[in-house]
């Protein structure tokens, strides 16, 4: 009888510390989740930012007594290479020149070496007819998502009496999408 009361003890103490049971309750709802894209491009493989490098114009070496030179605008890989966001319509905006209109009988834009100038021009196809004028525009087709070459073309024109020496020019360039 003993045992009988003591199993009895433990299941009314059981019930007793567990309480009544009650049924279990859940709630459902939701998170809301999202993103905020925004159009973008890369130069040359670099997301495009101030300061950006968009390549060189490189005429290379010649002589005092040259003709013409020209060049392309390369940046380190090849060709000026721009990848923007699909949807948008890039173009290059290519500006002001740190000299132009000094040598104004030879281009509208000058490459300088102190006080002498080089004249040249910049054009957006390789026959140096479709001049690209300063603060003109190279539109490029609507992007889709995919890489795309930009064309730019140089020509200098050399003149009597030039000295040697390094000349130089820095072209302000603008990309909007």
């Amino acid at each position: 009888m003993r045992g009988l009361k003591s199993t009895l003890g433990f299941s009314l103490l059981g019930l007793i510390l567990t309480g009544p049971v009650q049924a279990v309750t859940t709630v459902s709802g939701t998170v809301n989740a999202s993103l905020v894209l925004t159009s973008s491009c890369l130069i040359n493989g670099v997301v495009g930012a101030g300061g950006a490098v968009f390549g060189a114009l490189d005429f290379g070496t010649t002589t005092t007594l040259f003709d013409t030179a020209n060049a392309q605008v390369m940046s380190g890989a090849g060709a000026l290479k721009v990848l923007c966001s699909a949807g948008t319509t890039p173009a290059i905006t290519l500006g002001t020149g740190a000299h132009d209109g000094l040598a104004a009988a030879q281009g509208t834009r000058a490459l300088a070496n102190g006080s002498n100038y080089v004249g040249y021009d910049l054009y957006s196809d390789s026959g140096h007819t479709t001049l690209v004028a300063i603060g003109g525009n190279v539109t490029l087709p609507l992007s889709t998502g995919v890489e795309q070459t930009v064309n730019i073309y140089g020509k200098a024109t050399g003149k009597s009496g030039l000295p040697a020496g390094t000349y130089s020019d820095t072209i302000t360039v603008v990309l909007t999408f």
